[in-house]
């Protein structure tokens, strides 16, 4: 092993583990996109071309594992619901939220699973910032109602509804831009106070039969 390999970084890891843990977080987005966030790690591991007990001490469990996958996603939401109550206008911050966490849903293909996901094992401090993320979402929706623009009985369980609708649509057809973006601004509308019928992104090509069945990835098939 060479000398360069034993030398800690400012993470307390050395350059060959820092090198392992980066293959595998490439991996694990990989193999999420193709299989979700349900894959074997086994699966991760092997992609990454490292063994299981490797991958288990930087990823204790799957939690881990998807939450470090998708942590550059998940700061991205985060910094976008900051600008959205930074936002004088509270539907134009309510409004690029979504469209901001839809974006991603559609760029990153693992990670719709992953945003909505619980994780059961969640640390203190992610606990803590899920937390007050949904107190900002809270603030943030009752600024729009207050301002009008967003309709009263609002809830912010409309919102996961939303999402898992976004969601179901970008796993079903990961490529189809214009359906994404048709869907996020239909959705848009109905939480409007009053409708804005402003003009509709393109339509999708798609049409009645025309959507691809979902293929079996698993072994054998």
């Amino acid at each position: 092993m060479g000398e360069s390999s034993r030398i800690a970084g400012p993470d307390g890891l050395r350059t060959d583990a820092r090198r392992n843990r980066g293959r595998i977080l490439v991996a694990a987005r990989a193999v999420f996109a193709e299989r979700g966030i349900d894959a074997p790690m086994a699966t991760v591991a092997r992609r990454a071309g490292v063994g299981v007990a490797t991958l288990y001490r930087h990823f204790p469990t799957r939690d881990a594992l998807v939450r470090a996958a998708f942590a550059e996603q998940m700061k991205t939401c985060a910094g976008a619901l900051t600008e959205a109550l930074a936002d004088p206008d509270p539907w134009q911050g309510f409004q690029r939220l979504i469209e901001t966490v839809c974006e991603l849903q559609r760029e990153e293909r693992g990670f719709p699973a992953a945003f909505l996901a619980a994780f059961p094992d969640s640390t203190v401090q992610h606990a803590r910032a899920r937390e007050q993320a949904e107190r900002d979402l809270m603030t943030l929706v009752r600024r729009a109602q207050a301002a009008g623009a967003l309709r009263a009985d609002f809830h912010p369980s409309d919102l996961t509804v939303a999402l898992l609708a976004h969601c179901g649509l970008v796993t079903a057809l990961p490529h189809d831009r214009a359906a994404s973006r048709r869907l996020v601004a239909y959705l848009l509308q109905s939480f409007r106070t009053e409708a804005v019928h402003g003009p509709l992104p393109p339509p999708s090509a798609l049409s009645l039969g025309s959507v691809p069945l979902a293929t079996d990835s698993s072994p054998g098939r």
